[in-house]
């Protein structure tokens, strides 16, 4: 059984920073995706962004690009969210997320290509 847990969430004003951490318990493969996604209120929930078990980076969303960076640290089993330069638009609930397996063409984005999930952790930005 594999339990993901987020921490890091909060509320700062527009322009600070967070740092999002999803501790990951018990087995994993030694191939794997994880990914950090996100859901808006009244809105689907979609992939921020993905790294594989090599610390390869795969996907970042557009909207987050040069702002947000995905990695990881397996010493310690956990999966960081650094989250800069923050706007009002990024409020939401962040889950991580796994998939074991290999992917042809690196890590996907799909919601449903995951089959772990973290409680989500929530990130409020103010103006």
């Amino acid at each position: 059984q594999v339990q993901l847990v987020e921490s890091g969430g909060g509320s700062v004003q527009a322009g600070g920073s967070l740092r999002l951490s999803c501790a990951v318990f018990g087995y994993t493969p030694t191939t794997y995706c994880m990914g950090w996604f996100r859901q808006a209120p009244g809105k689907e929930r979609e992939g921020v962004a993905t790294i594989d078990s090599d610390g390869r980076p795969s996907y970042v969303v557009d909207s987050v690009k040069g702002r947000f960076t995905i990695s990881q640290d397996n010493a310690k089993n956990t999966l960081y969210l650094q989250m800069n330069s923050l706007k009002p638009e990024d409020t939401a609930m962040y889950y991580c997320a796994a998939a074991f397996g290999v992917f042809g063409g690196g890590c996907p984005r799909r919601v449903g290509s995951y089959n772990y999930w973290g409680q989500g952790t929530q990130v409020t930005v103010s103006s």
